[in-house]
């Protein structure tokens, strides 16, 4: 393994812990508190009349999708749902970026997803506790070779 090697694995494993930390908590708002979860459905979805039973069903499959995703379980398709959908969460806030001092918070949506798409197109070599097993191990071998 190079110098860098182990280096690029530890920033990519914090990476990872990084984006299942934020989405986890957006998650477990699902759970604790559905009501804010319909309201943001309406307001940056334009989806009404969600009901507290599919917010809840909804998020335990966005549970499991991060568990996977925290797991290295995977990885094109985990990742790839993480990104999808913390771009359209991103996105769907467009219009309040055009009043920036208003909603500066929304703006932490940037590096993030930026994050979400080094990750996802890092993923053969994010292998640092993962349960890829060998063939990640291979895989990530091979990519820092090259």
């Amino acid at each position: 393994m190079n110098q860098y090697a182990s280096r690029i694995r530890l920033s990519l494993l914090l990476l990872r812990l990084g984006v299942f930390l934020v989405m986890t908590m957006w998650t477990l708002d699902k759970f604790i508190d559905p009501g804010h979860a319909v309201g943001i459905f309406e307001k940056f979805y334009s989806v009404a009349g969600v009901g507290h039973s599919i917010v809840y069903v909804l998020a335990a499959i966005e549970m499991v999708l991060l568990v996977l995703f925290l797991a290295g379980v995977k990885k094109t398709i985990t990742y790839g749902l993480v990104l999808i959908l913390h771009a359209g969460s991103t996105l769907s806030a467009f219009s309040l970026y055009f009043t920036p001092w208003d909603n500066l918070l929304f703006f932490a949506a940037w590096p993030m997803l930026a994050a979400c798409v080094a990750l996802f197109m890092l993923r053969d070599i994010d292998t640092c506790y993962t349960l890829g097993g060998k063939q990640a191990r291979l895989a990530e071998e091979t990519a820092l070779a090259k």
